[in-house]
């Protein structure tokens, strides 16, 4: 009798350190242990880890997260099989022995609206600060609502939602407080003949709580309390991020959102999917594809890659796109904005599944024709000027 292989191999994924991205890492790990290989994690810092006090755009040449896991795949050491990406992150451009061996289901490619009671974008009030590190989102935002201001939002997932907690969570706790010790005051004071004893203080109406402090505490989230004890500088009426990010994240459970409507706030392509790369000519490669490869995530992130790759405009413009895989047909939308909403170019068509590269590089180029690379040409100018700026002390 023939004993089954326990495994088919052992495999080395390279991803960044943090929260998400292990996640991110763990969930394609799972997945290739129950295809029957061994999976080992390696964690590495990459250029955006280190440079917190920068937005996305402000890192310069894309693919700041990426890098350095790619260049572990390269190594002549064979450090690692492969490495593990936010497809979003990754550069249209790449070196020519690196191939996108395997692209997982999708998870829900759109945005969500933050806030601390689930209002929705109309019903902000005028002049509402909203945070976001993504040009995109800022352009959308102003799109939508001139009225309001965009305020830029670093951090990891728990850093972001934190920073928007932080103040209203603040305020209650302070409340909490100051009514405890007013019902302290009371009770001393009654009864109490002093005439001097100050009314505005005594007479003051403080909310009332049914819970006490201490109660009020215990029932808190692990996010909240960290928010009670951060430093607030911006106050935001809500924060824009990725509903995939916080599905994976555990914490959508903890936060108050609504979804944008991706029609109008078209998601960055290849948002919600994980790519994982390796070596073209690797055994890891014909692995990772066999084992875990999603055919639909794979055409559609293609058409939005290809898409992004035709316009140029990497990470220093606007630029939304999606596709939805709909039988013979992709159908494929776009939006390039202007930095500050105020000008757009959109479009959308269905494309022959057949040919959907070819076809997604041919819509490209209608959308430049009819002005997009001119607004890429212009957001491309300003990151230069922000750059120099910055590089000069000026």
């Amino acid at each position: 009798m023939t004993t089954r292989s326990r495994t088919r191999g052992t495999l080395t994924l390279a991803t960044r350190g943090s929260d998400l991205a292990l996640k991110q890492a763990t969930s394609v790990q799972e997945a290739l242990t129950d295809e029957r290989y061994e999976v080992d994690l390696i964690e590495v810092e990459t250029r955006g880890d280190q440079i917190q006090d920068e937005l996305i755009h402000q890192l310069g040449k894309t693919g700041a997260f990426v890098r350095a896991l790619d260049k572990k795949v390269l190594d002549p050491t064979a450090e690692a099989d492969a490495a593990v990406h936010s497809m979003k992150d990754m550069p249209t451009d790449s070196p020519d022995d690196l191939v996108v061996a395997g692209i997982p289901q999708r998870a829900p490619p759109g945005d969500l609206l933050i806030t601390t009671d689930g209002q929705r974008l109309s019903d902000l009030p005028s002049g509402a600060t909203i945070g976001t590190s993504s040009l995109r989102r800022q352009a959308q935002l102003l799109d939508q609502r001139t009225d309001i201001t965009v305020e830029p939002l670093r951090g990891n997932i728990d850093t972001r939602i934190e920073k928007l907690l932080a103040p209203s969570l603040q305020t209650e706790h302070e409340q909490r407080i100051e009514a405890e010790q007013g019902e302290i005051t009371n009770t001393e004071n009654t009864g109490s003949d002093d005439e001097d004893i100050d009314r505005d203080e005594t007479d003051k109406e403080l909310p009332e709580f049914e819970q006490s402090i201490e109660a009020w505490f215990n029932e808190l989230s692990e996010i909240e309390r960290r928010a009670l004890e951060r430093s607030v500088e911006t106050e935001y009426d809500a924060i824009v991020l990725a509903e995939a990010g916080l599905q994976r994240s555990g914490l959508i459970h903890h936060i108050e959102y609504v979804q944008l409507d991706t029609t109008t706030f078209v998601p960055a392509p290849g948002q919600g999917a994980i790519a994982i790369t390796t070596q073209g000519e690797a055994n890891a490669t014909a692995q990772i594809r066999e084992a875990i490869d999603h055919p639909r995530t794979r055409v559609e992130t293609t058409v939005e890659r290809t898409v992004l790759a035709e316009l140029g405009g990497g990470c220093i413009a606007p630029i939304g796109v999606h596709a939805t895989l709909q039988g013979e047909y992709v159908h494929v939308a776009a939006q390039v904005f202007a930095s500050d909403g105020t000008e757009t170019v959109d479009g959308s068509r269905n494309l022959p599944v057949d040919a959907h590269a070819d076809a997604a590089a041919q819509f490209a180029n209608k959308l430049a024709d009819r002005g997009a690379d001119e607004l890429i040409a212009a957001a491309r100018v300003a990151a230069d000027e922000s750059s120099n700026t910055e590089s000069t002390g000026e």
